[in-house]
């Protein structure tokens, strides 16, 4: 054999399946979540072993006053899949890093409830990973991790024998666009562990917020917070950027620094993701949607930027996210959209820069490339 027919097919061979359907309906015996259902099977999810397993779905409940995030009726899909299989699902977030509608356990509840999220509407339990005040974390060491050691992942994800993602595909505007990278690998830290991605350095006080109660200081076990004159101030030299002080917080007077660049950031994001798949099971579905130009955790959302796309899912986090951005590049701008507004720079031929240049969605794939997260080469199969 020719060494050049050997490396075609090295190359064919290194390929990820990723596979695809759209949003039509072609008859009337189908409706679209028994199209998702069958995706789900062609693409082999029911070749894990679900019997008495713990099974955590991993999404997106919906900042309140958002409605771009994925309706409940995709999450009954996925849950029902599993239970049929004998699995044991609970949809499941952590708690957020800035102050809103889910930055503890139980407004995140609450937020998840009024989206429709409630056992009876997905048929499972909805269980918030990192605990009432986003504390309750695993900490995974990261195979090959260059900028995390030892990621900071909510206890109950970590706990699961398998782990789905189920993603809004959508733009972003720190990196590029919100994937299955970014579901899981920002959307799995606990609120420490998405400081630690978004942020360089270490925690400040507002002190016109702060009460001087000094709860920080009782939850500091490094001596870095004090409390002069009914005002707490955190001592960088000491402060080892572990978080419990904002999770804490009652006042929220402790902000996280986010001063890491968005290369950087995306890059932990691959890290972060590879923590938490990494030894176990794992699926990962996304659906081109309601493609917004920024991330679902804002209370409100744009005008989609694209048409609607369809349905993937695959095994291979890299190639899912690959496929996702390379189909929404293929569409042409929706009029009236963020793409479409007078004098918009289209520079870039890339949707996803256009919407904001400073970002490169490229980093993340790239990185989790490196670490052995997958691979961004991959055969499209329509179902």
């Amino acid at each position: 054999m020719a060494p050049q027919e050997r490396k075609v097919i090295k190359i064919m061979a290194e390929q990820a399946k990723v596979y695809f359907t759209d949003f039509r309906i072609r008859n009337f015996h189908e409706n679209l979540q028994q199209k998702l259902t069958r995706l789900l099977k062609s693409a082999g999810m029911d070749s894990i072993d679900f019997q008495d397993k713990y099974v955590a779905i991993k999404l997106h409940f919906g900042e309140p006053g958002n409605l771009a995030f994925l309706r409940p009726n995709w999450a009954r899909t996925v849950a029902d899949f599993v239970k049929e299989r004998g699995g044991k699902p609970f949809l499941t977030d952590c708690n957020t890093l800035y102050v809103g509608g889910r930055k503890n356990a139980l407004d995140h509840l609450d937020s998840a409830y009024a989206n429709g999220f409630t056992p009876l509407t997905v048929g499972c339990h909805c269980i918030i990973a990192d605990g009432l005040k986003g504390t309750d974390e695993a900490l995974v060491p990261v195979a090959g991790g260059e900028y995390v050691r030892e990621a900071k992942i909510g206890q109950a994800i970590m706990d699961a024998d398998i782990f789905i993602s189920l993603t809004h595909f959508k733009g972003h505007e720190a990196t590029g666009f919100g994937g299955t990278l970014k579901n899981i690998g920002m959307g799995c830290g606990s609120r420490a562990g998405k400081m630690e991605q978004h942020s360089a350095g270490k925690p400040s006080v507002n002190t016109d917020k702060c009460v001087g109660c000094g709860t920080c200081t009782r939850w500091c076990a490094h001596g870095a917070a004090v409390v002069t004159d009914r005002k707490a101030a955190i001592d960088h030299d000491k402060c080892v950027g572990c978080g419990r002080c904002l999770g804490h917080c009652p006042a929220d007077a402790i902000l996280p620094a986010s001063d890491e660049s968005n290369d950087i950031l995306n890059c932990k994001i691959a890290e972060y993701t590879k923590a938490v798949v990494d030894g176990r099971p794992c699926f990962h579905i996304s659906l081109v949607t309601d493609v917004s130009p920024e991330c679902d955790c804002y209370p409100l959302n744009d005008a989609p930027v694209v048409p609607d796309v369809g349905m993937f899912a695959s095994f291979d986090p890299i190639a899912l996210d690959q496929a996702c951005a390379d189909a929404v590049m293929a569409q042409a701008p929706l009029p009236g959209s963020r793409l479409t507004d007078a004098g918009h720079d289209c520079a870039h031929h890339d949707h996803f820069r256009d919407m904001h240049p400073d970002t490169n969605w490229q980093a993340a794939l790239e990185h989790g490339e490196k670490l052995g997260l997958g691979t961004r080469n991959y055969e499209l199969v329509r179902i």
